[in-house]
């Protein structure tokens, strides 16, 4: 299998891939064409099919589909313009091909993650994670299966549980390096706070919002998920519960970026730090992958608000 980070311009291919999603268009002249995105596990590709008779059978977004094409290059990105497409039949391809995977092993992670849950010496605290974590069968296949987002970062399975970990290590090492920070609450809130994704976003293969993460926003959500659980814990402390949804309520920082309140506790504050920082991290890592042989300036990247490159060689 030719998987796409490795196609090259001036390739000719005959591949399967994962039609994530396709848009009839017009040119400037008023023909139709479609505009795809192809995936696989490696990334996704823009394809372009110019003529739609002949060799072009019916298909539609989220099937598996037998392209034949020729590699382009459209604005420095790689383009397929396809001449034939059909649908693969079952049997022509593994579905583990096209999902994009942490290079992490889940199973592990999920074991390190478990490992800080049992850390937590608040009572109450470690009782509602467990709730979630240790008790709620189809949370845990949901989190472990997840996205941390759909496209920007951590876009891929296992890239939730992947997400969290890595807050709750800067989270841990935040309160090693500032004692005043409370850590129990600071760790129960890196814990929980995107847990609102596993709703905001479907399933793979489409991991695409769901009406209720258009709505409602994965912050919403998780703050509501942390609420009904907190109601299944007799006694728990009324203060604790306020603080902790706090955390998840103001994890983004800002209102621009999504916060419903700006941090008013440390916690808080460290929280929001942790998250962007990780998933900025982690864009420059994935735009770096997608980049290995240009050296230069990439261009303006949304989520950095700037235009980067790579670190020069010294």
């Amino acid at each position: 299998m030719k998987y796409i980070a490795e196609l090259r311009e001036g390739e000719r291919i005959s591949e399967i891939y994962l039609c994530k999603t396709k848009q009839v268009a017009k040119t400037k002249m008023g023909k139709t064409y479609y505009s795809l995105a192809l995936q696989d596990k490696s990334g996704m590709v823009d394809g372009k099919v110019w003529e739609l008779s002949g060799g072009i059978d019916h298909f539609e977004a989220l099937d598996y589909v037998k392209i034949d094409g020729d590699v382009t290059s459209f604005q420095n990105s790689p383009q397929v313009n396809i001449r034939r497409l059909r649908v693969a039949r079952p049997g022509e391809y593994d579905p583990a091909d096209y999902l994009p995977v942490s290079e992490k092993n889940v199973n592990v992670m999920y074991e390190e993650l478990l490992g800080f849950i049992k850390a937590i010496k608040n009572a109450p605290l470690r009782a509602l994670a467990g709730k979630f974590f240790l008790e709620d069968e189809a949370f845990i296949r949901s989190f472990k299966g997840h996205s941390a987002a759909k496209s920007v970062h951590h876009g891929f399975v296992g890239g939730l549980l992947e997400h969290t970990l890595s807050v709750m290590k800067l989270c841990d090492f935040y309160c090693g390096q500032y004692p005043l920070l409370k850590r129990d609450l600071l760790m129960g809130a890196a814990l929980f706070h995107d847990i609102g994704k596993t709703r905001e976003l479907s399933d793979f293969p489409e991991n695409d919002y769901t009406d209720e993460g258009q709505l409602l926003g994965h912050i919403v959500i998780g703050t509501v998920m942390l609420d009904e659980k907190i109601r299944e814990i007799p006694g728990f402390p009324a203060k604790l519960a306020a603080e902790l949804k706090h955390c998840i309520l103001a994890h983004h920082g800002e209102y621009e970026y999504g916060s419903p309140k700006k941090p008013a506790l440390a916690e808080a504050m460290a929280l929001n730090f942790a998250d962007n920082l990780d998933a900025k991290m982690q864009t420059f890592k994935e735009l770096f992958a997608g980049n290995t042989n240009n050296h230069g300036w990439l261009g303006f990247n949304r989520l950095l608000d700037s235009n980067v490159r790579m670190t020069s060689e010294w």
